[in-house]
């Protein structure tokens, strides 16, 4: 929870400082034109530019964050380890819980926590075993690992064909 909450704080940061800097930019723009103090005035049209541009990107990348952090939380808080309970919780599809934990697990947020299959478990030291190969099923498009032993993907059960 640390990295997302991290990463939360420096969104929101950017945004209300982009917010601002589009509020305090207007009315500089009006008050250097009005007293010919050119510097304020081009330093509001910056602010403003900045901010007329800039605001609504960050408070859109806030807000997904913001989303991830509510599935981060239900997965470490309330104990939900699959993708069809988180689905259920969220009123969302499976396809969309899956991807939003592919993104989870790219940008670091899950500690300790690994994936198998549809279900989430703690990442313990598990004794050395048969090699693991990850691979992207050509059927379904999912992204999973798997042993020589069972080379079929876990969702849809179709063979992968092994890379030499």
């Amino acid at each position: 929870m640390d990295a997302i909450n991290k990463d939360l704080r420096k969104k929101f940061i950017v945004s209300i400082t982009l917010t601002i800097m589009f509020v305090v930019g207007i009315p500089s723009i009006v008050l250097g034109a009005s007293n010919e103090i050119w510097v304020v005035m081009a330093i509001g049209i910056a602010f403003t530019a900045a901010g007329f541009y800039g605001m609504p990107i960050a408070w859109v990348g806030y807000g997904n964050t913001k989303t991830l952090e509510r599935l981060v939380s239900a997965v470490v808080n309330e104990n939900l380890h699959t993708v069809n309970e988180l689905a259920s919780q969220f009123s969302l599809s499976e396809k969309e819980v899956r991807d939003k934990l592919d993104v989870c697990f790219k940008k670091g947020y899950f500690v300790g926590i690994k994936r198998d299959g549809d279900t989430l478990i703690l990442n313990e030291n598990d004794p050395l075993g048969q090699k693991q190969y990850a691979a992207e099923c050509p059927h379904c498009g999912a992204k999973f690992l798997y042993t020589k032993s069972s080379p079929r993907c876990p969702y849809c059960d179709s063979p992968v064909n092994e890379k030499k």
